[in-house]
């Protein structure tokens, strides 16, 4: 019997430089309308995976944290918007539908650090990341897709993260 679920992966970062990398491969195959679910302590990561991702994306915009603004975007040049919404600061999941997620959904793909404080207002389908600090620079990272959508996102990530293509 596998250890881990055929939807699931899992990956050890030795490094934040190794953890943008990781970020930047499944950015690259991140669409308008994806949405990826943080989740994990302060200091797990989230941030450097995020800096990854909208790298990986296309985006040439400097990537912060958006704790205090909530939602950061970021652009490429063809004028698609990368959205990451900082969930710790929001008191529930009402705060975060007024913040009309389906319009950030719709002009990119929607990145959420602390998930799970408004995953009731998030679609079901989805790929969540758990992050984990193990020690001073390594991070586990636990990929899950939620839907034959993230599934096959997940296998071609995989792939890209295997394969080096």
């Amino acid at each position: 019997m596998p250890i881990l679920e055929s939807n699931s992966y899992e990956f050890i970062s030795r490094s934040p430089e190794q953890t943008r990398r990781v970020g930047m491969r499944l950015g690259a195959e991140l669409k308008s309308g994806d949405i990826i679910c943080l989740e994990g302590d302060l200091g797990a990561g989230k941030t450097t995976l995020v800096q990854g991702l909208a790298s990986g994306w296309g985006s040439t915009d400097p990537i912060s944290s958006p704790t205090y603004v909530l939602v950061n975007q970021y652009r490429r040049i063809d004028d698609e918007r990368f959205a990451h919404l900082d969930a710790y600061r929001l008191q529930n999941a009402m705060d975060a539908d007024a913040l009309d997620l389906e319009e950030l959904i719709a002009n990119g793909p929607l990145v959420v650090e602390w998930a799970p404080r408004i995953i009731e207002v998030l679609p079901e389908e989805n790929l969540n990341i758990k992050m984990t600090w193990v020690e001073e620079e390594h991070r586990q990272m636990y990929f899950k897709a939620n839907g034959d959508y993230y599934q096959k996102l997940l296998e071609d990530f995989k792939k890209s993260m295997l394969g080096g293509s």
